[in-house]
């Protein structure tokens, strides 16, 4: 017997005025802008709680480019719902989903990508919108870290020590830095991803790039190493979600290796 009829919705977002994904009292949120516009379309009461299961939860000031979510309900066009979500948060596509579909216990993958605005000038155009590096770095260097990244590794090391997870090991599929004129974009994807660990990750290898740090000293965070050894986090502004993979599809080109 089938069960509820599930609703799969992909999103895009400007993160620089969200508090993140999750609802929480007194912030404003992406959860908390789409479940008062499915509320009144789908003409749910206030008492009715949280009804959104999300892929991968943003952190304040993270954007997306194709988040998704999903929740047991009546299919609403994406465009019912533009016209009562507000100018940062738009649905790009809604459909229905198999039944019993959830947006983050199917996913088998996340992609992300973080921007780096590479040149002495600071960006008016990249601010909120790509991390600003005025030093020189090494290219060379990067690509050796992405290279590094590629497997199984225990990622301890870029994620708080004061953390929920108990798993550490990670799985990444894809990784590699790409220059877009001005801009060096750093582009991943893995099984899952731990609270913070693209933006140590980015700020530690920038680190290597600028000669403050080694490659072996990149590589042997990789083992569990404590989170002190690795760099800092880098801001949330640079920080895209570019999709969630399903069904063992990726969401990236893979990486020439």
């Amino acid at each position: 017997m089938s069960g509820p009829h599930v609703t799969r919705l992909t999103l895009e977002y400007d993160g620089r005025e969200f508090a993140g994904w999750a609802t929480q009292p007194g912030r404003r949120t992406v959860q908390e802008e789409l479940e008062r516009a499915l509320a009144v379309v789908l003409r749910r009461g206030p008492t009715s709680g949280s009804f959104l299961t999300v892929a991968g939860r943003t952190d304040a000031g993270v954007h997306a480019l194709a988040q998704v979510a999903s929740y047991e309900g009546a299919l609403v066009p994406a465009h019912k719902l533009n016209t009562l979500l507000p100018h940062d948060v738009a649905v790009i596509d809604a459909r229905s989903a198999p039944p019993g579909f959830s947006a983050r216990h199917d996913a088998t993958s996340r992609a992300y990508r973080y921007r780096v605005l590479a040149r002495r000038m600071r960006g008016p155009h990249e601010r909120g919108r790509a991390l600003w590096h005025s030093r020189p770095l090494d290219a060379d260097a990067l690509d050796a870290c992405a290279a590094a990244l590629h497997g199984i590794h225990d990622f301890t090391a870029f994620t708080p020590t004061d953390t929920i997870h108990t798993r550490f090991r990670r799985e990444v599929r894809t990784a590699r830095w790409r220059r877009e004129g001005d801009v060096l974009a750093f582009e991943i994807e893995a099984d899952s991803f731990m609270r913070n660990m693209n933006r140590v990750l980015v700020a530690t290898m920038l680190e290597v790039g600028a000669g403050r740090r080694t490659l072996r000293d990149f590589v042997a965070l990789l083992d569990g190493a404590p989170r002190e050894r690795a760099g800092a986090t880098a801001p949330a502004h640079g920080l895209y979600l570019v999709g969630i993979g399903y069904d063992g599809r990726p969401v990236l080109e893979p990486s020439i290796r």
